[in-house]
């Protein structure tokens, strides 16, 4: 128990001393005016309700995800955006068994504040292994991935990002490089 108080309060003081003091006025009119980075490395827990057959088959489980940033005035030139190509790998674990799932999608993000983006991931996904219920119910390994999400930046290189989608939602944290 003392380990754990321990872990988070240093995570916390972490938190705390990197975080810069900005007010969080609006951005999106001002391209450009976001951190620079071009790579976001994003580990992530992941809780998914559904095994694509129905029923309890939930799952749950860790990954980690990175997105390259491959234009940073991204296809609208007069808002702040940014677009970038993210990939990553996620361990699942269903009711019934397990699967590595790697996506492969299009991040395109919004910088609203300077605390503030948000994005859309459409892509795919690959399963690897024999993906519990869902992979012995219909043989798929390719499956759709579509998400939308948003990250609290805490400052110019870490932020709180959370995703909601198809196949899973997620909570991680994002470190800007």
């Amino acid at each position: 128990m003392r380990r754990a108080l321990a872990s988070v309060c240093s995570l916390a003081l972490c938190l705390a001393a990197s975080a810069t003091a900005r007010a969080d006025g609006s951005v999106i009119g001002r391209p450009g005016a976001h951190p620079g980075y071009v790579l976001d490395l994003e580990p992530h827990l992941l809780l998914g309700t559904d095994d694509g057959v129905g029923g309890d088959n939930g799952y749950w489980g860790p990954g980690v995800r990175g997105t390259l940033i491959l234009v940073d005035n991204g296809f609208v030139k007069s808002i702040n955006n940014s677009v970038g190509l993210g990939v990553g790998l996620d361990y699942l674990d269903y009711k019934h068994g397990s699967a590595f799932y790697v996506p492969v999608v299009m991040q395109w993000n919004f910088f609203l504040s300077s605390g503030w983006s948000v994005f859309g991931e459409p892509g795919i996904g690959f399963f690897l292994g024999d993906g519990g219920v869902r992979r012995r119910h219909d043989d798929r390994v390719l499956d759709p991935n579509l998400a939308i999400g948003g990250r609290y930046l805490f400052s110019d290189k870490l932020a709180l990002t959370m995703r909601i989608g198809w196949p899973a939602a997620s909570v991680g944290v994002s470190f800007l490089y």
